[in-house]
């Protein structure tokens, strides 16, 4: 808990940023919304192909230091910062120059309005996007040391900042709902007067992210190399070192391609949507982010859990690792039925906060469906992240990954398919696949689990000759877990 409470909490904050934006933009009208919702499974969709190494070193970070090897936290550190930047100046590359072409794949029609301002937006994120993976850097190896609490803090002040630059990038000194909000429209009018600015509009939004995210960013490299966080590295440890490359791809790698699988599935089930007509889009990315709401709890125990099973495995403490996860389990089961009652009850007045105009009401409706039915597999789909956590925190990245796609393209896109084209269900087809996947996903991952062959440590090579007694003595103080 001590390690979950501050993700969750962070989660919390992620949502808050996401809400925040869906908000303002919202304010523009349902076209304005779908314009976002095609352009983020595209942007986490080459996000993923890099940030998955950050498991790498939340991984390596986390084990080597249940196995008190300081010194390797250090370097591990370092060749994570070095490998997941480079990585992300080739993503940004690609992002920018294939846009257009997979705004497309995902069903935006080009020439459309949503499209051109779909393409935008992606486009000014890509441009900025190696400042976002490293924000992300650093709430990985932070994680893996077992500080959840800094990274909390850096998200906070993020959250504060987009706020506050939101607003005016997106519509400026003309028609900014913040000024009527505090009462200062005359104020509004003469800045308007004096500068002509009249915001971005959606692109304003992305360029809000990339300031907040990137300050972020740079706050969290300069608190790594001055040793304040606990990790320390140099610039020696940003050196190419072969071998520990080859480990953060050995161990990256799987979870890249999970990532990417996964955002590649949220892409493809965005084109079958597509199929049911804007609205449902707009439905769809409505969900989605209150979705993430509701899965905090799940997130950060899955990744507190991830530090648990890491540091035990480093400290030879198999049993430990264990009962962490079969504990996270029973919570996350518990507060995930509460959410379920309060989302399937309150699920329309919910989903209309966050949008506004003509064809408002009938996303409304769509929307309120969406949560409806997946609601009531909200536990599943939880105890699924914790189980899928712990695999990773040992390294069975390999693992995470064939669950994951098994989970989107065997259980939910073919069900999602029959359903809407087959069956001719429309949008209300799709939300029934995605909470069938929900629970044959954590069906098969708890199975899988209890075969317990995911238990050996990754780095057991560093720790060759350290007796068991030696182990409970000190690979596990509550500095390392704290």
């Amino acid at each position: 808990m001590l390690l979950s409470v501050p993700i969750v909490l962070s989660q919390l904050l992620q949502v808050a940023y996401n809400l925040i934006d869906t908000y303002w933009v919202g304010q523009l009208g349902a076209a304005a919304v779908s314009t976002i919702s095609f352009s983020w499974p595209v942007i986490f969709l080459m996000i993923s192909l890099a940030s998955g190494f950050t498991v790498a070193g939340t991984t390596l970070v986390s084990q080597n230091e249940g196995a008190n090897n300081h010194a390797a936290v250090n370097h591990v550190a370092g060749q994570t910062v070095a490998f997941t930047l480079g990585g992300s100046l080739l993503v940004a590359s690609l992002g920018y120059l294939l846009a257009p072409t997979l705004i497309t794949l995902v069903g935006a029609t080009p020439g459309s309005e949503v499209f051109t301002g779909a393409v935008t937006y992606t486009r000014t994120m890509f441009l900025g996007i190696y400042l976002m993976f490293g924000f992300f850097m650093f709430q990985a190896l932070l994680r893996g040391y077992g500080d959840t609490v800094t990274p909390m803090y850096l998200m906070a002040f993020g959250v504060v900042f987009n706020t506050i630059l939101d607003p005016f990038l997106i519509y400026g000194f003309t028609n900014n709902a913040l000024f009527g909000l505090v009462g200062l429209g005359g104020l509004e009018e003469a800045l308007f007067s004096l500068t002509g600015f009249a915001g971005f509009g959606v692109q304003g939004a992305a360029i809000a992210s990339l300031i907040a995210r990137g300050t972020g960013a740079i706050i969290g490299l300069a608190l790594l190399f001055s040793g304040w966080v606990g990790i320390e590295i140099t610039l020696a440890d940003l050196y190419p070192d072969l071998d520990t490359f080859r480990q953060i791809v050995r161990i990256g790698a799987p979870s890249s391609a999970e990532q990417s699988m996964r955002a590649l599935g949220v892409t493809a089930l965005t084109a079958l949507i597509a199929i049911a007509g804007p609205d449902a889009v707009a439905a769809f990315g409505i969900g989605n982010r209150l979705n993430s709401l509701v899965f905090l709890p799940a997130i950060g125990l899955a990744q507190g859990t991830s530090t648990a099973v890491g540091q035990n495995l480093g400290a030879a403490k198999i049993e430990r690792a264990k009962r962490s996860v079969l504990l996270s389990s029973e919570v996350i089961a518990v507060a995930l039925v509460v959410l379920s009652v309060l989302a399937f009850l309150f699920a329309r007045p919910i989903v209309a906060i966050f949008v506004a105009g003509p064809q408002a009401e009938t996303v409304i409706e769509v929307g309120a469906s969406y949560l409806r039915i997946i609601g009531p597999t909200f536990l599943f789909l939880g105890v699924f992240r914790v189980i899928n956590g712990a695999f990773k925190g040992s390294g069975n990245t390999g693992t995470s990954m064939g669950l994951s796609i098994l989970s989107l393209w065997v259980f939910r896109l073919p069900v999602a398919y029959a359903l809407l084209i087959r069956l001719d269900m429309g949008a209300i087809g799709v939300w029934y696949a995605i909470a069938f996947s929900n629970v044959a996903s954590a069906a098969v991952a708890g199975a899988w689990f209890l075969r317990g062959t995911w238990t050996e440590s990754v780095i057991e090579e560093h720790t060759e000759g350290r007796g068991s007694a030696e182990c409970e003595a000190d690979c596990l103080s509550d500095h390392h877990m704290n």
